[in-house]
């Protein structure tokens, strides 16, 4: 599944409930999704987070719908196949 592909599925399943919702609210359930794939990668409980980082993923796309961003689109401008600091492919930064 291609990333576009991805988002029109979120848009098809869930859009109509994202815009009742609206972004800021939206933005909380990501949050608080993160929250939940934190205390997975705390506790090392792999199982857990493989469904935590889809659910991640999801409110990321259902928040780039409301916006109108196409997250496909701006992942390759942000990185273009090489790091978007020091332009190495790998990336060579220290941090």
């Amino acid at each position: 599944m291609e990333i576009r592909e991805f988002q029109q599925l979120m848009s098809d399943l869930y859009a109509h409930n994202d815009r009742k919702r609206g972004p800021t609210a939206t933005m909380l359930w990501l949050v608080e999704e993160v929250g939940e794939l934190a205390e997975a990668v705390r506790r090392d409980d792999r199982e857990n987070l493989r469904e935590e980082l889809a659910d991640c993923f999801a409110w990321v796309g259902a928040l780039a719908n409301l916006y109108g961003i196409d997250l496909e689109e701006v992942f390759l401008e942000k990185y273009p196949g090489k790091c978007p600091t020091c332009g190495q492919k790998p990336c060579i930064c220290t941090d």
